[in-house]
């Protein structure tokens, strides 16, 4: 919106509902929609192209009807943007009528080339190191205390919760819910599987059930907390169930929350790279090569890329070759990576490259 005016469209061309502000608490359906634009249209006056921006619209019942009719409506010209904080936005009913008419982008935190040109850092070493420590929740950066920024983070993750887990679908265990997301942080990067969870807390004394938890953890993805990552057959090249891995949507929670005792950097890196990936648009699952596994296949229409992560190779040459063995047993052409915050350069090995994290984002294949 600021861009738009910024090039000279007329502010009265532009319409701003945010459903969470509590001027708009009366709207409540897609008729109450309807009729706030149609008395923006009468009171304003706006002439040629309108631009609706309708954020967390998933709080009005039935909005995709008000998106449908706009968008079909090809007399008065406009474009709408719409935003919401739950995965089942563009899902269903909406993804089938809005077919081929609109472009959906997925918001994560910044990332370390965002964080670097807003703190006027280098692409280093040194900064990557700082990057991991810490969260890419934009308002992190305007908080200057520690405990100031650990109650910020919490606010957030219990907001979230509320409101679009609790409150949305009626959970009964909330404190299951954190405790789970709890769970979830400090295994980030590691295969588990829904059994592995029940048994861990029926060996805290927690009464609770495998589909429980699988609900529970559906909705940690749909609400943007978690990421989930499935095996992937490289050989067969089909997904494959049970086991899976979860990644943290920002580093955060686990910095400034929920430090666990045998997570370590190199965790929060996997984590880090995966974010990156997905930032690139790749669809990301953890590929399975008989038993050698790749941390990362990064799919995008008819591309590859496979990525292995590491935290350091250079101390130990049996680590270098751990790391190389998956990529190299894969024959296919696709490019083949290994991510490392080795403080050197690690030669081309028989056509596997190896990179420097902050080098991912720009990496073409």
């Amino acid at each position: 919106a600021k861009r738009l005016l910024d090039d000279g469209v007329p502010v009265q061309n532009i319409l701003y509902v945010n459903t969470e502000y509590l001027e708009y608490g009366y709207l409540k359906t897609a008729t109450d929609l309807q009729a706030l634009y149609q008395e923006y249209k009468r009171v304003l006056c706006p002439e040629g192209k309108v631009y609706l921006f309708l954020d967390e619209i998933q709080q009005i019942k039935d909005w995709e009807k008000f998106v449908n009719s706009h968008s079909q409506d090809f007399v008065e010209p406009k474009e709408m943007f719409i935003s919401g904080s739950n995965s089942d936005l563009l899902s269903g009913e909406l993804a089938t009528l809005l077919s081929g008419r609109y472009v959906e982008f997925e918001i994560l935190p910044y990332s370390f080339h965002e964080y670097i040109r807003k703190e006027g850092y280098e692409a280093n070493r040194e900064n990557y190191l700082q990057f991991l420590q810490m969260g890419m929740l934009p308002e992190l950066f305007y908080l200057q205390t520690e405990d100031v920024r650990r109650y910020y983070v919490s606010a957030i993750k219990d907001t979230v919760m509320l409101r679009d887990i609790v409150h949305r679908y009626n959970v009964k265990d909330s404190q299951l819910l954190e405790d789970l997301f709890c769970y979830v942080v400090n295994n980030a990067g590691r295969l588990f599987s829904i059994s592995n969870i029940v048994n861990y807390f029926k060996s805290q004394g927690r009464k609770t059930n495998y589909e429980t938890l699988s609900t529970y953890l559906s909705y940690l993805s749909k609400a943007f907390l978690v990421h989930k990552a499935e095996r992937y057959n490289i050989a067969g090249k089909e997904l494959l169930s049970g086991n899976s891995k979860y990644y943290s949507n920002d580093l955060a929670y686990y910095n400034y929350l929920y430090r666990g005792f045998s997570y370590g950097l190199g965790n929060l890196l996997e984590n880090a790279v995966y974010l990156d990936l997905r930032r690139k648009g790749w669809q990301v699952s953890v590929g399975v090569q008989g038993q050698l596994e790749v941390d990362f296949v990064a799919i995008q229409g008819d591309q590859k890329l496979y990525v292995q992560v590491c935290w350091q190779m250079a101390s130990d040459e049996q680590t270098a070759k751990r790391e190389y063995a998956p990529l190299l047993n894969i024959k296919d052409q696709f490019r083949k990576v290994v991510v490392s915050l080795d403080e050197i350069r690690f030669p081309n090995n028989n056509g596997v490259e190896h990179l420097f994290p902050w080098e991912l984002a720009t990496y073409n294949v």
